[in-house]
């Protein structure tokens, strides 16, 4: 997703939320961007009883479209009775309830099902509307009853990919899988194939995404490997003089081979193999970008960052 536009800074920046007031505030310059933000999650109250105790309970959870009936449903539980185990005729009752009712739940495997993208989500750090682009991704392929049989782990983790996709957020399938427990790379692969060809056969037309950009993944990488400011404006530039460049390589492998000219011009020096953990990407991948950019160091890198004499002391690839 774009970074929010500072009309002060003129140019786009990070944000900072002020969850008191719900204003969103430039992190460069202070300015309040939006104000007065509406939280729509889950309320939530707290009854006390006699002894003092606080009983957080939900008071109503946000309208979810994507399920049937969804501000309607009720739930049924059982009382224990003395000693935690089933008492009157009543419990029995309520039990039988329960066990019925979450028998003939038409919600329940979708609950399931958006619990787990939601955890997925959270774990990447990706912000809700992505979250709920892919529920909804994953409601549109549940309803044609045509991901039955598959891995259901790496069918989430395929709508959540596609997602990032289509908000502009793109993830590497690495970083996917590595929130996918158990799904192998082959696995995620043929889900998402999978889920663009029924989407293709829903809307009768190839599924729309973004394009990927090396910039699209350069800030958390440098993030991932405490990379100061100065470094990484200089990798920015870079990246995007690359992009006039004709450089035949993954986006994702012109940002780590970036990473790498830049560190080399840095006291603090970044081993390749760190690069290579921070990024998702091989050792032997980076070299090889890296050596498609070195002829071109001079334009990459910013004179702000790096003199002609120091760009001598780049290891020849």
């Amino acid at each position: 997703m774009a970074e929010p536009y500072c009309t002060d800074c003129k140019r786009q920046t990070e944000v900072v939320m002020d969850h008191a007031s719900g204003d969103t505030v430039c992190l460069e310059c202070g300015l309040v961007l939006e104000a007065h933000t509406i939280d729509e999650k889950s309320e939530w109250r707290t009854f006390a009883d006699d002894s003092g105790d606080h009983d957080p309970n939900r008071v109503g959870a946000r309208t979810n479209p994507l399920l049937a009936d969804a501000p309607l449903t009720t739930s049924i539980s059982r009382r224990p009775g003395k000693g935690g185990k089933g008492g009157d005729d009543g419990d029995l009752v309520s039990s039988a309830l329960g066990r019925w009712r979450n028998g003939h739940d038409p919600n329940r495997n979708l609950v399931a099902a958006f619990g787990s993208i939601a955890d997925m989500a959270e774990r990447l750090g990706l912000v809700g509307t992505i979250k709920d682009r892919a529920c909804e991704i994953f409601k549109r392929v549940e309803d044609r009853k045509s991901s039955k049989g598959k891995n259901q782990t790496a069918v989430f983790a395929a709508c959540l990919y596609i997602a990032c996709r289509q908000e502009d957020r793109p993830c590497t399938f690495k970083e996917i899988c590595s929130v996918a427990h158990g799904v192998t790379m082959k696995e995620f692969g043929q889900a998402k194939n999978f889920i663009e060809k029924q989407l293709k056969i829903e809307m009768g037309k190839s599924l729309e995404m973004g394009a990927i950009h090396a910039g699209d993944f350069l800030r958390r990488f440098c993030s991932h490997l405490g990379m100061n400011n100065k470094e990484v404006k200089a990798a920015q530039e870079a990246v995007q003089k690359s992009e006039e460049l004709d450089i035949r390589r993954i986006p994702v492998s012109v940002a780590a081979a970036i990473i790498y000219m830049i560190t080399q011009l840095s006291d603090d020096k970044k081993l390749l193999r760190d690069i290579s953990l921070a990024t998702g990407v091989a050792e032997g991948t980076i070299r090889n970008a890296y050596k498609d950019l070195y002829p071109h160091a001079a334009k990459l890198i910013p004179t702000s960052y790096a003199k002609e004499e120091d760009l001598r002391n780049l290891c020849r690839p």
